[in-house]
């Protein structure tokens, strides 16, 4: 990084609402790691962007829900984005698909180019790997560039030794790729490609209804 070049900024969180859960627990260990390879992280709680369930109707009497409102102003504020997200069901949780609807409804589209690593933990064998799967789907309808290796951690009930993860090989490999991630994010941020804006239906003819093009 040379003296022009400003820390890279994070927003994380966890994406349960349960305090203490593995995923929170995995987010802080991301945290760390970004703080010993430079980077500030911004922590955060999924009880703060909670929102009502979507509605149309509600949007046009009274605006974007609040807490969607606090995620868009983070999320502005920082450079990237790490989410430890729980497995509901083999899928992302409801609340969470929720509050990126609501998101979406600002322009300019605040997750068009944001880089964003994914995480889970979880009990099961999988260790929440098909949340993460779902996840990515409107994450990247929405234009955000999803860091290719994401990184699940299984039986993680039973992972984590003095604040660390105890497998050592694991370990590594969650640490290469929060490294990895942020070098990206770097990148993009101090040498940054020809910007885009986000159009939601590529190569479909436009209409007053579907229209979502910034202008």
């Amino acid at each position: 990084m040379n003296q022009k070049e400003q820390p890279l900024k994070i927003l994380m969180f966890a994406a349960s609402l349960r305090e203490g859960s593995l995923n929170e627990h995995l987010i802080k260990l991301a945290s760390d790691i970004i703080m010993k390879n430079g980077g500030i992280p911004d922590l955060a709680y999924m009880k703060d962007f909670e929102c009502q369930s979507f509605n149309g109707d509600m949007e046009g009497k009274s605006g974007i829900d609040p807490g969607a409102g606090r995620f868009q102003q983070r999320l502005m504020n920082n450079d990237a984005l790490i989410i430890a997200a729980p497995e509901y069901n083999g899928s992302m949780p409801g609340y969470l698909k929720n509050t990126i609807d609501w998101v979406s409804r600002f322009r300019p589209q605040p997750f068009n180019e944001r880089q964003v690593l994914l995480l889970s933990a979880s009990p099961s064998m999988a260790g929440g790997s098909h949340g993460l799967w779902s996840l990515r789907i409107p994450l990247e309808h929405l234009g955000a560039r999803v860091y290719p290796d994401m990184f699940s951690l299984a039986v993680a009930h039973k992972a984590f030794k003095d604040d660390t993860i105890a497998d050592p090989v694991l370990a590594k490999r969650f640490q290469d790729t929060i490294v990895g991630f942020l070098k990206l994010a770097e990148a993009q941020k101090n040498y940054p490609c020809v910007k885009t804006v986000w159009v939601e239906f590529l190569g479909e003819k436009t209409d007053s209804v579907t229209d979502r093009v910034e202008k």
